[in-house]
């Protein structure tokens, strides 16, 4: 039987969806665990059928789903395996998201809008989630969307070990635009580098484009790191790189945890204006996304070392310094 007991009291489940079975696989083994056995169908009409072939009774059970596209296909996949669980009896369910779905609509920018962050929220409630989890939320009021723990784990360690081990001559932090200064300036203080702004004007009757204009800082002649919590289509950071190198950036390294890579995205961070981009694996990242430049972190030990703080009722935040 797959899961961790504690003191033959407490029982760890890890569950998962379909999205994303190779990260889920190594938080399992970063706990020295199994998932269990998991019957997911899609019916011929696109229904999805969830059975799990463990009894889950008792258990403090976790269940995991990055929401790649189709991102409503995964979600509502997530949804059902909750009720699954809640019906099976867990006594408490944890709905593990890397990558939160809908985190970009968590406001009204105009009348008629929806807030589908916080619909989000509510149907993981209405489903049966006790506490959700997820890495670099958009915003950070999603949090107070759900009603019940959210554990919000920040990719940034992760990140910042691979660039602390590297030398750069004249480093810069680069905000790609004024909601992304306040986690810049904390990059620029740990690294003890300078903090330059890009500011952007995006149109909102016009989704994925952004176009860049004047820069905040000194960026002739450095090595410009842009620091991001998710790349789309890339038009945002294709245009801050371009006005980077314009104003004399003598490279531009793009670091960003949510890697969604929706087309043209690969090919516009394949180009001239930007020499490296560095992400985690909170999604899929397949063949296809793929290309020169491009490294991948694994966010597994983050998740992993969450999971285990809230299975053994410990500190996640001890994990950040207080950081929320």
């Amino acid at each position: 039987m797959s899961g961790i007991s504690q003191s033959g009291k407490k029982r760890l489940v890890l569950v998962s969806g379909r999205t994303h079975p190779g990260l889920a696989q190594e938080i399992a083994d970063n706990l020295g665990t199994g998932l269990v056995p998991t019957n997911i169908v899609t019916f011929a009409n696109s229904e999805i059928y969830v059975r799990f072939d463990e009894s889950i009774r008792g258990s403090d059970a976790f269940v995991i789903q990055s929401h790649d596209r189709p991102v409503n296909e995964s979600l509502m996949e997530q949804l059902i395996m909750v009720d699954a669980l809640k019906r099976a009896s867990a006594k408490r369910i944890t709905a593990v998201v890397p990558c939160y779905p809908y985190a970009r609509q968590d406001k009204k920018h105009r009348g008629r809008e929806p807030i589908s962050a916080r619909l989000v929220a509510d149907m993981f409630k209405a489903a049966g989630a006790d506490r959700i989890m997820s890495v670099d939320l958009h915003s950070p009021q999603i949090q107070g969307f759900f009603d019940g723990p959210v554990d919000h784990l920040f990719a940034q360690p992760t990140l910042l070990d691979h660039f602390a081990s590297q030398t750069f001559d004249d480093l810069t932090i680069v905000s790609p635009d004024m909601g992304r200064v306040k986690v810049a300036d904390s990059w620029a203080d740990k690294l003890g580098a300078p903090l330059a702004i890009i500011h952007k004007r995006r149109d909102p009757l016009v989704p994925n484009k952004a176009t860049a204009h004047e820069i905040v800082g000194n960026v002739d002649g450095r090595t410009c790191l842009i620091v991001d919590d998710l790349i789309d289509t890339a038009g945002t950071i294709q245009a801050a790189a371009h006005a980077l190198k314009e104003h004399g950036a003598s490279r531009v390294i793009v670091a960003a945890t949510h890697a969604v890579f929706s087309a043209p995205a690969v090919e516009r961070l394949s180009s001239a204006d930007i020499d490296q981009v560095v992400v985690t694996n909170t999604l899929p990242i397949g063949p296809e996304k793929q290309f020169p430049g491009l490294t991948v972190l694994s966010i597994a030990p983050l998740i992993s070392q969450a999971i285990h703080e809230v299975f053994e009722d410990g500190s996640v935040t001890s994990m950040f310094d207080g950081q929320s």
